[in-house]
């Protein structure tokens, strides 16, 4: 069992924490602080002093707490404490993160930080649930949150030290994990919602991956060389995907989030509503080790609409620099995305505005602002059929393909027309009656 020495130079160390602080700065380490708070002040007192009411409401009540935060986050405590690490963002994980020469004073802090964690991950839960059992032994039954995710096994050499004997002489290797996959939520989260001025994670992004996708390979191919030049820090375009609907378009964007996250690579979707905060969004993220995906999905304008304009200086830069871990992904069923009707056209007998050509022009030659246009067109039947086949064998469905091929091609002409939309939610279909 722990003893008060060693747990009051655990506190004792944790308030002496500076550069990772923050680590139990959350709801989960908040709770753990309380209540190591109260068992330290009733050890204190004593074992043959009997606990009143209010102490015992106390303890328990931030046991609780405590349990309940880990529960919340669906993780167990040296867990969390890792995933807190991992994604902190301070001084030190800013100049990482950077590339920037960490100064020896700022290491030496960092080592005696980590080290000082290092002790607070080795208190696990059922240490302190036995420690709470002897300081209070009016408390009995305790639920215990037991770590199920070891890194002892893992290949990932930047998750390996969490198990070497002393965490201060890793420091380097953890300012090349920040350096590797960034900081704060850039590392919690691999995709991103761009949503009334603030970047909102999401828990759970599309995992489609891009072996699952089939058809369309010239594209596919164009727009991996040109995530792979961002990710090398190489000059990459702008996109525009455009063609008919159901064709991949919007899967073949978040694919590549799956094939490239483990090195850094973020996705941000940003709603046309909120493009007017694109160049803002554009500074937050220049300079960030990691490169970024801005997908805007089916995208295109009203005549009156002029939220293009904020879109139009990101696509081609105003007196800053371009950012060049950034490239905006952009879908449409549409050429030419800002709607132009025969009314706008200029006639001799109008003389609304002098230089009328120049704004058709401007609304037309929008497209062209994309360094690279790829587009879609319409599956033919040997394409959807390949689609659906490939789907099949991913989904272990058994059917004849004398069977499949004539229910395929029925699916399509009652729902919706060939397409690799289509095709999914006809194999969607197949795999539902196999259920029921």
């Amino acid at each position: 069992m722990i003893s008060l020495q060693d747990m009051t130079r655990v506190r004792q160390g944790v308030l002496s924490l500076v550069l990772f602080r923050d680590v139990l700065n959350d709801t989960v380490g908040r709770a753990w602080n309380t209540l190591v708070r109260l068992l330290l002040l009733r050890a204190s007192s004593g074992t043959n002093t009997v606990a009143n009411a209010d102490e015992i409401d106390a303890i328990l009540m931030a046991y609780s707490e405590w349990m309940g935060a880990l529960a919340d986050r669906g993780m167990g405590w040296q867990e969390h404490l890792r995933d807190r690490i991992l994604s902190a963002d301070n001084r030190f994980a800013r100049q990482a993160a950077m590339g920037e020469d960490v100064v020896p004073m700022m290491m030496d802090v960092a080592r005696l930080d980590l080290r000082v964690l290092q002790r607070v991950y080795g208190v696990v839960c059922e240490d302190v649930a036995d420690w709470m059992r002897a300081v209070v032994p009016e408390v009995n039954d305790l639920p215990v949150w037991y770590d199920d995710v070891q890194v002892d096994g893992t290949n990932d050499p930047f998750l390996k030290w969490f198990e070497v004997n002393d965490w201060g002489d890793y420091g380097v290797q953890l300012a090349s994990w920040y350096h590797r996959m960034g900081i704060g939520e850039f590392v919690r989260f691999r995709a991103f919602r761009y949503e009334n001025s603030q970047l909102i994670g999401l828990e759970t992004p599309d995992p489609i991956v891009l072996e699952e996708l089939v058809g369309y390979s010239w594209q596919q191919n164009a727009l991996i060389k040109n995530t792979a030049a961002l990710m090398a820090g190489l000059p990459a375009l702008h996109v525009l995907l455009y063609g008919s609907r159901g064709s991949g378009k919007s899967s073949l964007v978040k694919a590549l989030l799956s094939h490239w996250s483990g090195n850094g690579l973020r996705l941000i979707e940003v709603m046309k509503s909120e493009l007017s905060g694109l160049p803002t969004l554009i500074e937050i993220l220049r300079g960030l080790p990691n490169k970024f995906i801005i997908f805007v999905d089916d995208l295109s304008f009203e005549e009156d609409d002029e939220s293009y304009k904020s879109l139009k200086v990101v696509l081609e830069g105003t007196v800053t620099a371009r950012a060049q871990n950034v490239v905006v992904y952009a879908t449409s069923n549409r050429r030419h995305l800002v709607r132009e009707f025969y009314g706008d056209r200029p006639r001799p007998k109008d003389a609304d505005e002098m230089h009328n050509w120049d704004t058709v022009q401007e609304k037309l030659s929008f497209s062209d602002r994309f360094g690279m246009t790829l587009t879609f067109e319409p599956a033919n039947q040997e394409t959807y059929l390949e689609i659906v086949n490939h789907l099949v064998r991913r989904s272990d469905l058994v059917i004849s393909s004398e069977d499949l091929e004539f229910r395929a091609l029925q699916w399509s002409q009652r729902n919706n027309g060939r397409s690799g939309r289509t095709a999914r939610q006809f194999v969607d279909f197949l795999l539902g009656e196999r259920l029921a």
